[in-house]
């Protein structure tokens, strides 16, 4: 059976869990153990897939003001608030034959971990291909995937808590006439841990870890001074640098 390594969870800023994220995935490629890592953000950010303009995607004034960090991803999809209240994120990073070769069905295997930890807590989860959680008939959960080098790293958000307006502020909207109507849109679309059952972040950290190390064999493990010391060289020369997250 395939031993894991758990990260518990830590908070960092958004430049540093880019990193930490690509600093294990050639920890991986080089032989290491695969990982799930658990983490939040601070202060707040928004993240953008790799293919995305952040001008066109971000408020950059309003996240300057409101000291939200501004990121891009390696990994696909559209911009995605982290609120450092509001969510835990995590990411899975193991090689690809440990996982269905299909990006649909690697897709749903992960997202079944988080199935599994909502249940914990009394909450009902389906995956929605490509890449969604949905919980009565709203989506409580979001994930991104990419491959490389013989790795696949996902990694996803499960809303603790969501603020919509928030969000709205720091994103930019193509047309303002219709901010309002897609804020509502968004509302009627989007759910929460807490809008379906009171539990603190804690309880939902706790049926995680739980959920996603269920049937492994796993050890609680820590960055390696190898990782550390590659992801604050990844942090100062790809994540907070303006050629990567200006680039298109």
């Amino acid at each position: 059976m395939t031993k894991w390594r758990v990260l518990s969870y830590q908070e960092f800023d958004a430049f540093t869990n880019m990193a930490i994220d690509e600093a294990i995935g050639e920890s991986v490629s080089g032989g290491g153990s695969p990982t799930i890592r658990f983490y939040g953000w601070k202060p707040s950010a928004i993240s953008i897939g790799y293919f995305q303009a952040i001008r066109d995607e971000v408020n950059l004034a309003n996240c300057e003001a409101a000291g939200v960090n501004v990121v891009r991803r390696r990994t696909g999809g559209g911009a995605v608030y982290h609120d450092q209240v509001g969510e835990i994120t995590y990411s899975v990073t193991g090689k690809v034959n440990l996982f269905p070769e299909g990006i649909v069905d690697s897709y749903k295997v992960i997202c079944s971990w988080i199935i599994d930890s909502l249940a914990l807590l009394d909450i009902k989860a389906e995956f929605k291909p490509i890449n969604d959680l949905i919980s009565n008939g709203k989506k409580i959960s979001g994930n991104a995937q990419t491959r490389r080098n013989g790795v696949l790293l996902q990694h996803g958000t499960i809303l603790y808590s969501v603020d919509v307006d928030r969000m709205f502020s720091l994103l930019n909207v193509p047309d303002e006439k219709i901010k309002d109507k897609l804020i509502a849109n968004v509302k009627e679309r989007v759910t929460s841990v807490t809008a379906q059952r009171p539990v603190s972040k804690d309880e939902l950290y706790k049926a995680l870890f739980d959920g996603f190390t269920k049937n492994k064999d796993f050890e609680s493990g820590k960055l390696t001074d190898t990782e550390v010391i590659r992801a604050k060289e990844l942090a100062q020369v790809r994540y907070v640098s303006k050629d990567w997250n200006f680039m298109r």
